[in-house]
């Protein structure tokens, strides 16, 4: 995905629409091509003044519907959907633009009971790094630098990277105060000076909030914006003493006596211009005030209100004013605030500085389906009856992620497709039972297997099996790879390879990894599903195996040659297997980072290598696990799995000279279409 920054804050009101023009602005001038990005929206069915304010600037070339993703009753409806949703429109974007401003939800939304932890989610799930934005008026430097530490560490907690955190809306007399607080930190930092301006309501705002219509004075002069109110409750000497420059006054409709001082006001040189006079009760004024006022034609908006004055002061004193694009002065001043208060070589630099160490389930996911699309491979799938292998198919189809063969009865998979409503149109479907291939097939396995006395007559009932069948696709080269295993064991699905695709070159053992999608990483776990207990030669072929597999889905593989002892601490039957095979990885494959034996926590957590490995360069930081032993590894995968809640991708077999993978019997939907991207992609061979 591209380079990105994820503009959001903690609370409502922060002006982080400000701070993401400035960063618009900066890397359109930077950078090169900006995209804008919203994850959420009010609702689908009306523009966002966000988006439209960022792609109204002149380095954004978007339209309104590429810059959103999902709305909030979306979003409440099914968080994983709509989740996936907004990855998939982000990597979109991230295809076209050199970076993306991704700007986070508002707090308008108050069903959302914690909308800090949405924005969060979805910032770990794009791999986007964290601009932190709070307000910062009203509040006391140290206030401010709690607000934004308890911010970043609920972020961290989410694993999401935070990069940069601005305190908005700042007192100029704290601006430096500010600044050297938070840049005790560690995180980019920046404090933008209030501007009263920008959060000022224009008039015509102030007339929506009250239902008032304008009565009197220039329809153009309702975009100017309202500094403050005084309500004119006083006799005029008193009022003009309070009077401030572009305040709106809100009179009660019956002083008649006031509209002409006002007016008077607003148009001597000794007092301050007022932005707009707010007449209340419903009143109109006396026809001789009003022809008073007709003959000096005020330039002024006059509105009248229905309410009464307490009502409509309060409900003007709620109204915040927005940065829109066509507030020309207001985009001019958040510009220069924002150039003046924050660091652009350092903003710039963060866009680099996201961790790849972080990967989130969806996150890989979305990867696995981006790879196998870059280069699509074909993928057999025997058991085209099955519902869920039908139900992968139309996904898999539709996203473009392969092309695809299912084997079975056409008509009774036409149909079936039908009564679920799935198009798989796209899809080949072929009868294993097909005369034509199999005499092709059949002819082949018996050449394969003649030195086991299969003759061409029991290779014909053989191959009609669809495992067999669909191998033969992908030893003829009919297919690219095969996945099955839905319905059948995984002895069925993959004893078809080791007799007819066998091992690749150099390689003596077929094993298995699983793929285990963390909440912030993923790491490979092997062998789970396959060699029950082998021997210190085989761990170590496995061991590698697993690394290049890991290699090639993008983790960089450090090795941990799991044992119940770490070093030199035990010794038995067991362990010594464990380190004859690290020897053997140590003496073969010198570039790999090893270490064995080694218990699980030392392996994984940093803390306990501290204490058992100091020294060393995989200890707390293992990314591919090998077990011991089938029991260990295939009891660990699930504990993992069903106790941590990971998404286990898998079994992934390694070692044959084409792909073939198997199912588990359980398996959803969403892990068949894993497993034929995971396919694909081994199809196309290569390290990421």
């Amino acid at each position: 995905m591209s380079r990105s920054l994820y503009i959001t804050a903690p609370e409502a009101h922060s002006g982080k629409s400000a701070v993401a023009l400035g960063l618009v602005d900066l890397l359109s001038r930077r950078v090169g091509r900006v995209g804008v990005f919203r994850p959420i929206i009010d609702s689908e069915d009306d523009r966002d003044t966000v988006v439209d304010l960022l792609i109204a600037h002149p380095g954004v070339r978007q339209d309104h519907a590429d810059a959103t993703g999902v709305s909030y009753a979306q979003w409440h409806a099914d968080q994983d959907a709509a989740l996936s949703r907004i990855v998939d429109r982000f990597g979109e974007l991230s295809a076209e633009y050199d970076a993306v401003v991704v700007v986070g939800s508002d707090y308008t939304d108050v069903t959302t009971g914690n909308e800090w932890a949405s924005n969060a989610r979805i910032a770990a799930n794009l791999g986007s790094p964290v601009v932190i934005v709070v307000n910062g008026s009203g509040r006391t430097p140290a206030v401010i630098a709690a607000t934004i530490e308890l911010a970043r560490s609920e972020l961290v907690t989410w694993h999401a990277q935070p990069v940069a955190a601005i305190a908005n809306r700042v007192d100029p007399e704290a601006i430096e105060a500010v600044r050297d607080l938070l840049g005790r930190g560690g995180l980019v930092s920046g404090a933008i000076a209030d501007v009263p301006l920008l959060g000022a309501p224009t008039v015509a705002d102030l007339r929506d909030a009250c239902g008032a219509v304008l009565w009197r004075g220039d329809e153009e002069l309702l975009a100017r914006e309202s500094m403050g109110f005084l309500v004119a409750a006083m006799t005029p000497p008193n009022v003009l003493k309070r009077l401030r420059p572009f305040t709106t006054v809100i009179v009660p409709g019956d002083r008649s006596d006031m509209l002409p001082a006002l007016i008077l006001a607003h148009q001597s040189a000794t007092f301050p211009e007022l932005a707009s006079m707010v007449l209340t009760g419903g009143y109109t004024p006396d026809s001789a005030i009003t022809r008073l006022i007709d003959g000096i034609k005020p330039d002024m908006p006059i509105l009248l209100a229905n309410s009464g004055t307490f009502e409509t002061a309060t409900g003007l004193g709620r109204v915040r004013g927005r940065l829109t694009a066509d507030s020309a002065i207001k985009l001019e001043k958040a510009l220069q605030a924002f150039a003046e208060g924050v660091d652009a070589d350092a903003i710039v630099g963060a866009l680099d500085v996201a961790d790849p160490s972080v990967v989130t389930p969806m996150m890989f996911q979305y990867r696995l389906i981006e790879r196998a699309r870059a280069d699509r491979r074909h993928v057999v799938l025997p058991e085209g009856e099955e519902e869920r292998i039908l139900r992968a198919a139309a996904i898999l189809l539709r996203l473009d992620v392969a092309d695809l063969t299912l084997l079975g009865d056409e008509m009774a998979i036409k149909a079936k497709a039908d009564t679920l409503g799935l198009d798989i149109s796209a899809a080949r479907i072929l009868s294993p039972t097909d005369p034509e291939l199999v005499a092709r097939f059949a002819a082949e396995y018996a050449r394969l297997r003649a030195h086991k006395g299969i003759t061409l007559e029991l290779a014909t009932d053989i191959v009609s099996d669809v495992s067999y069948f669909g191998t033969m696709m992908v030893h003829l080269g009919m297919a690219d790879g095969m996945v099955s295993g839905a319905v059948h064991t995984t002895a069925h699905t993959i004893r078809p390879s080791f007799e007819i695709i066998k091992t690749a070159p150099g390689t003596t053992v077929v094993s298995s990894v699983f793929l285990m999608c963390l909440a912030d990483r993923v790491l490979v776990y092997g062998d789970c599903a396959v060699n029950p207990d082998p021997t210190a030669p085989q761990l170590a072929e496995i061991a590698v195996s697993s690394a290049q597999t890991a290699a090639q889905f993008g983790v960089d593989p450090r090795v941990a040659m799991l044992s119940y002892s770490t070093g030199s601490s035990g010794s038995g039957e067991d362990v010594e297997k464990v380190r004859a095979a690290t020897e053997i990885v140590h003496r073969e494959r010198p570039d790999l980072l090893v270490e064995g034996p080694i218990q699980y926590d030392a392996a994984v957590d940093p803390d306990v290598a501290v204490t058992k490995l100091p020294d060393s360069k995989v200890a707390g930081r293992a990314t591919v696990l090998i077990f011991p032993d089938l029991n260990t590894g295939n009891n660990t995968y699930k504990a993992v799995q069903r106790s941590a809640g990971a998404v286990a991708i898998g079994p992934v077999l390694q070692g044959l000279n084409k792909p073939v993978n198997d199912l588990s019997r359980g398996a959803l939907v969403a892990d068949i279409v894993n497993t034929v991207a995971i396919t694909a992609i081994q199809a196309q061979g290569g390290a990421s």
